[in-house]
C-alpha cells in the first residue's frame, strides 16, 4: 500500500505537528483467476476449490490426457493454450478445438466419462489450474455454481467445434491461418508465441509446404513477424480482415455465455 503524504509551508504561522493529514489510497485487489470459469464462481466456492487445485507451469507438448486412458485431472488455463486433438489409426492428428482462459480441459471428466478417443495436449506455453478429476466430480455433483458454469462452457466449446469443422471445409487455409493466430493470440500474454511451421500444420491439417506459403504471405504483408520457431503478431487488424467470420463467431458466444 502506497501513503501518499500531502503537507505544506507556513512560513509565518507554522502549524502543529499533529495536523499534517495522512490520506491512504487503497489499490484494487487483483484477481485470483484469469479463467473465466473459476472468475465466475461465488468467493466462498472459489476458496474451497482453490484449495484443492495447483498452479503449474504448462510447456509446450505437455500431455494432459490420451486416448482411452482414464482421465485422473482437469485443467484451467490461465495462460497459453491447449490442444484438442483426433488421432486416425495411422497416427494422423487433427485438431478439433483449441482451450485458453475461457476454458477447461476434461469436459469428459465432469460429464462422468472416464475416458475419450481424444487427445489433448498443451501447445502454447503459459500457466494452469489442475484438479483431480475426482475431486471435480465431488464439487459438481453438490449443484454448485461451477456445474452451472461449466453447462454454459460446454455449449459455446460445441459452437467452436461446429464453427471449425465448417471452417475446415469451406474456408481457404489462409483465412483458417488468419483464424488460428487470432485465437491464439486472443489466449497469450504478448504478441508473441511459440510456433513451428511444422506444428501449425498438424493444427490446420495440411501439408507444411502449405503453411510455409501462407506464413510468407502473412509475413511479407507485415501482418506477422516469423523466425526460429516463434511467431510474432505485428497488425491484429489486418489478421481479422483475412480471417473469415468463425473467429468473430465463437469469440462472441464466449463472451455472451461466460462474459
Amino acid at each position: 500500500m502506497r501513503l501518499h503524504i500531502f503537507h505544506w509551508e507556513a512560513k509565518a504561522m507554522p502549524r502543529p505537528a499533529n495536523k499534517y493529514r495522512v490520506m491512504k489510497r487503497e489499490l484494487p485487489s487483483k484477481p485470483v483467476f484469469r479463467n473465466r470459469i473459476l472468475a465466475r464462481l461465488p468467493k466462498d466456492e472459489s476458496n474451497r476449490l482453490q484449495s484443492k487445485m495447483q498452479e503449474v507451469e504448462m510447456k509446450q507438448g505437455t500431455m494432459l490426457y490420451e486416448p482411452h486412458k482414464p482421465f485422473r485431472r482437469v485443467y484451467f488455463p490461465e495462460t497459453g493454450v491447449a490442444s484438442i486433438v483426433t488421432v486416425l489409426d495411422d497416427n494422423t492428428e487433427i485438431e478439433v478445438a483449441t482451450v485458453g482462459y475461457e476454458g477447461m480441459v476434461g469436459l469428459p471428466a465432469f460429464l462422468g466419462v472416464h475416458k475419450s478417443p481424444a487427445k489433448a495436449f498443451w501447445q502454447v506455453d503459459g500457466k494452469a489450474f489442475v484438479l483431480d478429476a475426482k475431486a471435480l466430480r465431488e464439487e459438481t455433483q453438490r449443484g454448485s455454481a461451477l456445474a452451472v458454469t461449466l453447462h454454459l462452457y460446454i455449449q459455446a466449446f460445441f459452437t467452436q467445434i461446429a464453427q471449425s469443422a465448417t471452417c475446415n471445409r469451406v474456408h481457404k487455409v489462409k483465412q483458417r491461418c488468419a483464424r488460428w493466430l487470432l485465437m491464439t493470440h486472443d489466449r497469450v500474454e504478448g504478441d508473441e508465441f511459440g510456433l513451428t511451421q511444422e506444428f501449425l500444420a498438424r493444427m490446420l491439417g495440411i501439408r507444411r509446404t502449405g503453411v510455409t506459403e501462407v506464413a510468407g504471405d502473412l509475413q511479407r504483408g507485415g501482418l506477422i513477424a516469423y523466425s526460429r520457431g516463434h511467431i510474432r503478431i505485428l497488425n491484429r487488424v489486418g489478421l481479422e480482415k483475412i480471417s473469415c467470420e468463425c473467429h468473430r463467431v465463437v469469440m462472441d458466444e464466449y463472451r455472451r455465455l461466460l462474459g
